[in-house]
């Protein structure tokens, strides 16, 4: 039967199971076969062969038409086991037939486990320049079911059965029939007791139990909403739809109500946006109601609620509009007179949403705009440590003015706060993908800040207040190598779980690979996709020479589908310029915040905040420390770097001083730390350096703030020296620029001391000594402050202290 085409609506692949990557040959599959003849038959068109487009270019010849089959069968040869004694017998044939409307396991590369779907429907391409006896390129819609353990891990937990599945409203991808790999069983019937949220092996023990699944629920993962749902309704429905529909697949869609206030007009505007978002449009919902009149029996429909009762009911009479939106309870009506003649296909009812699903929405459409202070977190270690120190005001100021002592709410970046939260919180309702990028000099809260954000995000997904996620952080100081970034994300998209498993023994090659196949899966994307949040602090630590590392992670986000976000904090500010070149950084497009010093008043601000905090549960304590005495130390950080963690160490310094005394700490003590902390023995060294050996340092610390890295070529570090020869020298200093070998000895000197260190080895001493790479070995604040304070204005113009 020949018909005239429909485009179908294009859906959006987002939050989708990810297929394992097929080639082009892998459609043609001599060990399977069509069953019956085609059912359907119309012009091909682009949603039926996206896939093949994505992965070869591939396009559709002229006049080529799609035909959709009901069945196809796999036919195998399976080896009997061979018995001693006995001669080898010949291999039997094995054939399993697959249905539209069968319910199948998936082979999927996210999940250590297959993942469920239904047939949706199937295909294959005929036309002209197909000759007889081809093998046609066979094509499957799937639509999937989702378990649990596919979900985002940071979410609003409930419980659930043992090999529960939730019925997507709208996740399909198209994939061959190689995929599949066996049927499967969906019961409406539990077969165990729920269990608590846990992310564990889902998969029963035995064969058997691996097929047999129990579904009651629908869901939008996205936004992580669940719908009553009766399956074997819904599959009746779904095939007894016309060819059209069936070969669309849109007849397997979950159609859901959305429940605008009865009250406020702009609560209901606010939920319908939320309906729009997931995908669902009410106004569009109401049209297509009104487009088809009622007829079949309610058994052929999604119920509502889950009601065992429903197959009593009668048909509804009368306008659509008059069903009741609330799902607790269905209106019974008498027909007016008893039906003698078939009328027209009546419309799917919309499935409600469970009650903590409506609470959700009702949560989220309340949601004020004004950012949120950030949650406490009531669980670091220095918060329980407070509560058990004893009522000594000193002990507890030394305890809040150490730097790993972070309070529960950053003073003086509220305004960053707000900007990013807002941002990420967006990326994750709107379920596509970005990049943060935040720079600032060392000290200015960046990752307190952000893990501030992260910490409040993952407080409203558990509450159902924003969509769930993923979460991972990246510090490229803890990991040996910048390729083994990959490695981490790649556990955390996987579904890896590193606590009870370990950490995946891949290589970082390997790691990479599957990361440019996850995201870039595109249609494929399937059950255990879903949005996921990385940061990555200290980025300035994973640039390599080749910038591969970089560019990767702020390239992935703009695949679309993606539904990556990348929080990127570094010092360097100019970062992405270096790393990608302009093309490329406009197609990016990434969403910066720059952390600016602390001033003076900001810092008195962060000191005075953790004072008080101390103070709190005591009664009357004396000040531990002047007003003045904060500000002075504020003052005189804030000149040089802005360093907040600087400033909170002299404070707590000077509290450590008086603490024997039992009185405050005045101007004059905190004077006597700054100069106790100025006559380190790293200030002493460099004050004794020769002019020569602190334009070296002042070289290196040039090299490294502009490449980023801290391994810097022994040639940019010479052709360095020698323009700072010219601007870092005074009238009473010599200005003759010093040879090759001259700035050997000063490198020489300076490797000796152990303030830098080069590269050796066997394959280091191989390399022209321009390639040697040279790293500082001396803290770098410190190196800056020292030498801004022995060279004068332009030695901390040119390295940029207090900029």
């Amino acid at each position: 039967m020949e018909s005239t085409p429909v485009t179908p609506s294009r859906r959006s692949k987002r939050f989708q199971p990810l297929v394992t990557p097929v080639k082009t040959d892998a459609f043609v599959d001599k060990a399977i076969t069509w069953t019956d003849a085609p059912c359907y038959i119309r012009p091909t068109v682009y949603e039926d062969y996206q896939v093949l487009q994505e992965d070869e270019g591939w396009q559709p010849g002229p006049g080529m038409q799609t035909a959709f089959r009901k069945s196809f069968k796999r036919t195998k040869n399976t080896a009997p086991a061979s018995r001693k004694g006995l001669s080898a017998r010949r291999s039997a044939v094995e054939t399993e037939t697959f249905e539209v409307g069968d319910t199948v396991l998936v082979k999927t590369q996210s999940t250590k486990h297959p993942s469920v779907g239904v047939i949706a429907s199937m295909w294959e391409f005929q036309g002209k320049e197909n000759r007889e006896g081809d093998n046609p390129q066979m094509m499957v819609r799937v639509h999937w079911f989702q378990h649990p353990s596919e979900l985002p891990r940071i979410r609003a937990k409930r419980e659930h059965f043992e090999n529960e599945v939730y019925f997507t409203l709208a996740s399909q991808a198209i994939l061959p029939p190689s995929c599949i790999l066996s049927h499967c069983t969906i019961s409406e019937v539990p077969q165990t007791t729920p269990t608590a949220p846990k992310r564990s092996n889902w998969i029963g023990a035995t064969a058997e139990e691996n097929k047999l699944f129990y579904c009651r629920l629908a869901i939008e993962s996205r936004s992580n909403i669940y719908y009553d749902f009766h399956w074997a309704a819904h599959k009746k429905q779904a095939l007894s739809s016309s060819n059209e529909d069936l070969a669309n697949g849109t007849c397997w869609h979950v159609a859901v109500e959305t429940t605008p206030s009865r009250r406020h007009t702009k609560r209901r505007t606010k939920l319908q946006d939320i309906a729009e978002e997931s995908g669902d449009d009410p106004v569009r919902d109401r049209d297509y109601e009104n487009d088809e009149p009622p007829s079949e029996p309610d058994d052929h429909l999604i119920p509502s609620v889950v009601d065992d009762t429903s197959d009593n009911e009668t048909t509804l009479s009368g306008p659509i509009d008059d069903i009741p939106k609330t799902p607790s309870r269905k209106r019974k009506r008498a027909l007016s007179t008893p039906k003698s003649t078939p009328s027209k296909k009546r419309a799917p009812k919309l499935a409600a949403p469970t009650p903590h699903s409506k609470a959700a929405l009702r949560k989220r459409s309340r949601k004020a705009p004004a950012v949120r202070v950030p949650p406490p977190n009531l669980t670091q270690e220095h918060y329980n440590q407070l509560q058990n120190l004893p009522p000594d005001p000193w002990l507890r100021a030394m305890h809040v003015l150490h730097v790993a002592a972070r309070p529960d709410v950053l003073p003086c970046r509220e305004e960053e706060y707000s900007r990013v939260l807002r941002t990420v919180e967006e990326l994750l309702e709107e379920g596509s993908g970005g990049c943060v990028y935040i720079s600032g000099v060392p000290g200015t809260g960046k990752t307190a800040t952000v893990h501030a954000i992260v910490r409040e995000l993952k407080q409203m997904a558990e509450n159902n207040e924003t969509n769930p996620f993923t979460y991972v952080e990246i510090n490229g100081l803890k990991i040996p190598e910048p390729s083994a970034a990959y490695n981490l994300l790649w556990e955390t998209v996987s579904g890896h779980d590193v606590a009870s498993d370990g950490h995946l023994k891949t290589s970082a090659k390997e790691a990479l690979k599957q990361l440019t196949k996850h995201f870039s899966a595109g249609a494929r994307a399937g059950p255990a996709g879903h949005a996921c949040v990385v940061l990555m602090d200290e980025l300035d630590q994973l640039v390599t020479a080749k910038q591969d590392v970089v560019y990767n992670f702020f390239n992935w986000p703009t695949i679309a589908g993606s539904k990556l976000v990348v929080i990127a904090v570094a010092n360097t500010m100019d970062l992405p310029e270096r790393v990608m070149t302009g093309r490329v950084r406009s197609r990016l497009g990434m969403i910066r915040t720059n952390f600016q010093p602390y001033t003076t008043q900001q810092l008195e601000k962060i000191v005075h905040a953790r004072l008080k905090e101390a103070k709190e549960g005591l009664e009357g304590p004396p000040d531990v420390i002047n007003a003045d005495g904060v500000k002075f130390a504020a003052m005189k950080v804030s000149s040089i770097s802005g360093d907040a963690r600087r400033v909170l160490d002299i404070c707590r310094r000077a509290v450590e001083l008086v603490h024997p005394k039992r009185r405050a700490a005045r101007t004059e003590d905190v004077k006597e730390v700054i100069k106790v902390l100025q006559n380190s023995p790293t200030a002493a060294y460099l004050r004794d350096c020769s002019l020569h050996e602190r334009i070296m340092l002042a070289s290196l610390l040039r090299c490294i703030k502009r490449e980023g890295v801290e391994e810097i070529k022994w040639g940019e570090i010479e052709n360095q020296h020698i323009v700072y020869v010219e601007a870092l020298t005074s009238e009473g200093d010599p200005s003759r620029k010093p040879t090759p070998e001259e700035l050997g000895l000063v490198l020489d000197s300076l490797v000796a001391s152990r303030a830098m260190i080069i590269e050796d080895g066997v394959n280091a001493v191989r390399k022209p000594p321009q390639e040697r790479r040279v790293i500082l070995n001396l803290e770098q604040t410190e190196v800056e402050r020292v030498l801004s304070e022995v060279g004068g204005r332009s030695w901390t113009t040119a390295l940029g202290v207090g900029a």
